[in-house]
């Protein structure tokens, strides 16, 4: 046997393993609600800046990722959650399933987009504000005028021209629902949501499918909000995003850390880019309000303003109280519903 061959062999060998290890990749399983458009591109970015770590995303919307990520409680399968809205992160919580984690620069954040708790549970990114998509054409065709507050919407002239999402499974639903609620007080938001029902075609489960049946033609108005409603009017749909006169509800999308992950250092990596400048910038391609200052650029065919349509939204609140608001949700009008794929 030739020694020296034998051990350049085993050195080369060696190197192929130590190349393996050094090119060995975390797996995140990370729960979302981001726009299933952005998934890519937001991948993509990630791993390009940490390219020890590969994402694997599960998508759903907002309502049906909450029951999941619920019903996972005692065994969690999710590392991540990156994109799901704060009031679904704060029920989690509540249940002790998220791990508390202060990003790396977490003070540069605006506060509203931090959990109160030091070191806070979640931190978010951007906000996704509650707007009226109206198509133009079809509107003027019945012989419409556009809506300019939520009141319009009970109007006669609209029954039957509005389509919104089912809050049960949509956050968008459910900021809007719990916004009413804040703004006009329980008595008045629910007469106003009787009224409301009156003209509703039927209720979705996503939040940006209203504005994209606005968009085709297929409603007059979607009760949605304003990144679809900028989607669809940049690829020319005859649609004019509207902020209702009120204010609009508004959700923060969030990530948090699952307890008990068994990848707590590459989950602490990806919240820690999650909050950079870089990130937020990422997401300001599609969302005019994001958790970093002075990042936000104006975004194509939406308000330089977006922010000062905001309500005082109170999360904790909305939280607590979700539960209760969905099954008297549910009670009154789940029968305009569609069906669920």
């Amino acid at each position: 046997m030739d020694l020296r061959k034998t051990s350049v062999a085993f050195a080369a060998f060696a190197g192929l393993l130590a190349g393996g290890v050094a090119h060995a990749q975390t797996e995140l399983t990370v729960y979302t609600s981001f726009e299933a458009v952005d998934l890519e591109r937001y991948r993509e970015t990630f791993e390009k800046a940490n390219p020890d770590i590969k994402i694997n995303w599960v998508r759903d919307s907002t309502g049906v990722m909450t029951a999941k990520l619920l019903a996972e409680k005692n065994n969690p399968q999710a590392d991540v959650v990156w994109g799901v809205a704060a009031t679904s992160l704060l029920l989690l919580k509540a249940q002790d399933m998220l791990h508390p984690y202060a990003p790396e620069g977490v003070e540069n954040l605006d506060p509203r987009f931090v959990d109160s708790d030091n070191p806070p549970s979640w931190v978010a990114m951007d906000a996704y504000v509650a707007a009226l998509c109206y198509n133009t054409v079809e509107g003027e065709k019945l012989g419409l005028t556009p809506p300019t507050s939520w009141k319009d919407l009970t109007k006669p002239e609209y029954q039957g021209h509005i389509i919104m999402p089912n809050p049960s499974s949509s956050g968008t639903g459910f900021l809007d629902v719990s916004a009413w609620i804040q703004m006009f007080g329980e008595d008045e938001a629910w007469a106003y949501m009787d009224a409301l029902h009156e003209n509703i075609a039927r209720y979705t489960h996503s939040g940006s499918k209203p504005c994209k049946l606005a968009a085709s033609g297929e409603t007059v108005i979607g009760v949605s909000f304003e990144f679809p409603g900028a989607q669809a009017k940049s690829k020319g749909a005859p649609i004019d995003i509207i902020f209702p006169e009120e204010g609009s509800g508004w959700e923060a999308e969030a990530a948090a850390i699952i307890a008990g992950t068994p990848n707590l250092e590459a989950a602490q990596q990806l919240l820690d880019w999650a909050i950079t400048r870089e990130a937020n910038e990422m997401y300001n391609v599609g969302y005019a309000v994001v958790a970093y200052p002075g990042v936000a650029k104006p975004v194509e065919h939406l308000p330089e303003d977006i922010a000062s349509h905001m309500i005082e939204n109170d999360f904790e609140w909305a939280a607590n109280n979700r539960v209760r608001i969905l099954e008297e949700w549910t009670k009154r009008y789940d029968s305009k519903s569609e069906p669920k794929d």
